[in-house]
């Protein structure tokens, strides 16, 4: 069942990243990581069908997506990012299959970030000690990482493989990142990615 929400509020988290919050409606629940098939409520975009990832916590009394927004795409993005406070998403049931299982590692690729927001929101005892490491995969500047996420990088950032891995992002990234962790003994039952 799909719902019509209107957005209550708006905020920009970087120059091109906004934060959509929504009231929740009576009954809908989910977990941290769930996504769910979203358009928006104007002509051509209601069956949209693009998947975003919630952004609050299932306990909270609204619902919340970060968005990153793509204005030269002449897709759902750029249509969203003209969006204003009293406009409507249309939101499908929630769905996915990242969820918290334990502490572990997690490695995300661009937008794949955002099921691990709500994870880490909900998982205190995961914040003190965390440690984020930020990589560029084409940008070589100081004080980041440089380069693809790979069985080399892995080995000498992670070390320890005897744990749950959190993977999200593009396709060809998730499995050579998944790859690359069983190649250095991780086990596959503890890879957690969408599937």
């Amino acid at each position: 069942m799909a719902h019509k929400l209107a957005i209550s509020k708006i905020e920009d988290v970087t120059h091109d990243v906004r934060q959509f919050t929504f009231e929740k409606p009576e009954g809908f629940e989910f977990t941290p990581g769930q996504a769910a098939e979203v358009g928006i409520d104007r002509d051509g975009w209601r069956d949209a069908g693009n998947p975003f990832t919630f952004t609050a916590l299932p306990g909270w009394d609204e619902l919340q997506f970060t968005i990153k927004i793509y204005p030269e795409h002449d897709g759902l993005t750029e249509q969203i990012g003209t969006l204003k406070v009293g406009d409507s998403f249309i939101v499908g049931e929630p769905w996915g299959t990242i969820e918290y299982k334990g502490k572990g590692t997690f490695i995300a690729g661009g937008a794949g970030v955002t099921p691990f927001i709500a994870i880490l929101r909900d998982e205190f005892d995961a914040m003190p000690g965390l440690e984020t490491i930020h990589v560029l995969s084409e940008e070589d500047k100081s004080g980041f990482e440089h380069g693809l996420v790979d069985k080399a990088m892995l080995e000498r950032l992670v070390g320890n493989t005897a744990q749950h891995f959190y993977v999200c992002g593009p396709d060809p990234m998730i499995e050579s990142v998944n790859d690359a962790l069983k190649q250095l003994g991780a086990d596959p039952h503890a890879l957690v990615f969408e599937q």
